[in-house]
């Protein structure tokens, strides 16, 4: 119903205003919410094919929130592991539960990668235990493990805590504000959604502007070449492209190094791209 009678396919609709935290937002339809570890959202993503002759590309950037984190808070061990090219999630199980890497269980580096996501959205114990399936006085004790060996992390959410209830927003790293109107509120919950948003809006946003300086970028690159590759899709953080099967190679080199020189933070960035015949096989 929604396919366009002149092309025969279907084009979201891209709105720059609407999300709080400056991304994208999709609808008519929205593609931004298609689940990619449903059987059923990923047969949705086979719908999207490419013609013949092309294939789909899809390419993200590598966890860029918690790169945003580092970059941010500037603590020392999550800025070595990323600069060193080490799994966080491993580097983070080994620091909460005392292990070397090398010992990490998988479960354990399941939790690791709960607690390192989890606190970016400034998760609670209690939300963390509800996740994990475990108790809160655990999910407490994972915390503070975590904070004692990231300290800079621990400085950074206080830090913006407190400005953010001074000034009434928040910036990302490019210096975009995002205001946050319940910081002061005298309601409990809207308050402490307020205070979850000033810690990680600043990432959510950064991650925004990041995905949009690339969308630039890629574009001009691709009219000064004049390739025949269409950038036709963003969600979130990951682009998405029809390219001539000529172009494949050139895509899978080019695309993922222009995405990582859009900004110079101080850990790399990474982005990684996948090639299939459909969105789902591109992953």
């Amino acid at each position: 119903q929604l396919a366009n009678p002149r092309t025969g396919r279907v084009h979201t609709h891209y709105a720059q205003a609407v999300a709080v935290t400056g991304r994208l937002s999709s609808n008519d339809p929205n593609l931004q919410n298609i689940p990619i570890r449903t059987p059923e959202g990923r047969r949705v993503r086979e719908a999207f094919v490419a013609p013949a002759g092309r294939v789909i590309a899809s390419a993200d950037y590598s966890q860029i929130e918690l790169r945003i984190m580092a970059h941010i808070s500037g603590d020392a061990s999550l800025l070595r592991a990323f600069t060193e090219g080490i799994d966080v999630h491993r580097a983070t199980a080994a620091e909460v539960f005392g292990s070397t890497p090398d010992q990490v269980s998988s479960e354990q580096r399941r939790y690791a990668k709960v607690i390192n996501f989890g606190l970016i959205y400034g998760m609670s114990s209690f939300g963390l235990a509800k996740n994990l399936g475990i108790e809160t006085k655990a999910a407490a004790s994972y915390i503070e493990r975590y904070f004692a060996r990231y300290p800079g992390v621990k400085a950074y959410m206080d830090e913006t805590k407190a400005s953010a209830k001074e000034q009434g927003y928040v910036e990302t790293v490019f210096g975009r504000r995002l205001y946050l109107p319940e910081i002061n509120s005298p309601n409990g919950p809207r308050r402490g959604g307020a205070e979850r948003a000033a810690i990680n809006a600043p990432m959510q946003g950064t991650a925004a502007d990041l995905i949009k300086l690339s969308m630039v970028k890629v574009q001009d690159v691709l009219d000064a070449e004049k390739r025949g590759t269409k950038m036709i899709m963003q969600v979130h953080d990951e682009l998405v492209f029809e390219v001539p099967e000529a172009e494949v190679e050139w895509v899978r080199t080019e695309i993922p190094r222009i995405m990582a020189s859009v900004a110079d933070l101080k850990v790399p960035l990474l982005a990684e791209i996948g090639v299939g015949p459909n969105w789902d096989k591109a992953h």
